[in-house]
């Protein structure tokens, strides 16, 4: 009997984890597999989005077409930590005279030298891997060869490139990706995960190309969200009503007790109008969120990383487009403080250029972050 175990956040799971199963069930001609969501993955220290039970019936509904496929939820059992050593072993006992494998991608199988225990895991199972993307899995031979005195198995199969962070946002934005299973993307509406009351309706207070922008902003910010260990919710929520005060006018009756303040440009005002609309209309509570919507255009003093994200997410998106944008993007992975520096940088020349008023606290928020280290 050959059997094989496939792990992950399945958060959610998307039609190219089934593609890859599908194809190292033929590839390796396995009469099992076993799909296996964490708890909690280790390389994931802020958890998942949504909950153990959550992701085992998307499994279910994904891998439903597979019939030699079956959710085993061992690891949401055990709780805690879920390292995949520990998985192998059960499987291990379970299937003692069986011919086990453990299915990886490429990315998890770079990072397979770190893993906590790898020899373990491959006394208990032979590592299977296939392709994402453009990331081929021949290159590590050599290195996995002379690490483990063992080899892994290449399966011949090449998925496309699916970002959960990316389906979470067009998710919390109400769109339906591609890459989901319909069964799956209904039990995602009916549960209404990945999502956030407030966002519907702020979007509903902008205009159409406006809503794509701040989609754009959302799946920008959100990328970096992790390496930054900010909130991916939190992230998400700034980022789709940052821009929501931007075409109420001050006599909307939504902004009957909005008092501005004093001498704000035209182009900054909405700031403010946001986050008053996202506080008093949309309920947000959370400060954090609040300072990222009323700051995203003008900066300030003693930013947080959070309110640097939508700010430079808001400037940077893909949409944008102007001389220095290029190298601010790639700026904007590699650092996010020097990223901000240079983006105020940037800002205050364009309107000293331009004849326009800098706004005072975007002067006072370029001589903060020349004082920081």
């Amino acid at each position: 009997m050959k059997i094989a175990i496939f792990g992950g956040s399945f958060d959610p799971v998307h039609n190219e984890h089934v593609a890859a199963v599908r194809a190292a069930a033929e590839s390796l001609a396995l009469d099992k597999v076993f799909v296996v969501p964490s708890h909690l993955a280790p390389h994931k220290h802020g958890g998942a989005y949504a909950n153990g039970a959550a992701r085992f019936e998307m499994c279910r509904l994904a891998f439903s077409s597979l019939p030699y496929v079956e959710v085993d939820g061992c690891e949401l059992a055990s709780g805690g930590t879920s390292y995949t050593y520990l998985t192998c072993r059960v499987f291990a006992a379970r299937y003692p005279d069986a011919e086990r494998y453990f299915l990886v991608g490429a990315d998890m199988l770079g990072d397979f030298f770190s893993w906590k225990n790898p020899d373990d895991i491959l006394s208990c199972a032979t590592l299977a891997a296939f392709s994402r993307g453009a990331e081929g899995v021949s290159a590590l031979h050599g290195a996995f060869r002379a690490r483990f005195q063992k080899d892994y198995i290449e399966i011949p199969f090449c998925g496309e490139r699916v970002s959960s962070t990316d389906l979470r946002v067009l998710l919390a934005f109400g769109k339906e990706p591609p890459a989901l299973d319909k069964g799956v993307y209904d039990y995602i509406k009916e549960h209404k995960l990945y999502s956030n009351c407030a966002i519907a309706p702020a979007l509903a207070l902008e205009k159409s190309e406006r809503r794509e922008h701040s989609l754009r902003v959302a799946l920008m910010a959100a990328r970096r969200a992790r390496s930054l260990h900010l909130a991916e919710e939190k992230v998400i929520l700034a980022c789709a009503l940052h821009d929501c005060g931007k075409y109420v006018p001050l006599t909307s009756p939504l902004l009957k007790e909005f008092t501005p303040p004093e001498n704000v440009p035209a182009p900054v005002l909405h700031q403010y109008t946001g986050a008053y609309l996202a506080e008093k209309v949309f309920g947000i509570t959370d400060s954090d969120v609040l300072n990222a919507i009323a700051f995203h255009t003008s900066g300030r003093a003693n930013m947080t990383d959070l309110e640097k994200l939508v700010f430079l997410a808001d400037m940077l998106e893909e949409g944008r487009s102007f001389p220095e944008v290029e190298r601010l993007r790639t700026l904007f992975y590699e650092d996010l403080h020097a990223c901000f520096k240079a983006a105020l940088a940037h800002q205050i020349a364009y309107l000293e250029k331009s004849g326009a008023s800098v706004y005072p606290l975007t002067n006072e928020a370029y001589e903060w972050v020349k004082m920081q280290n």
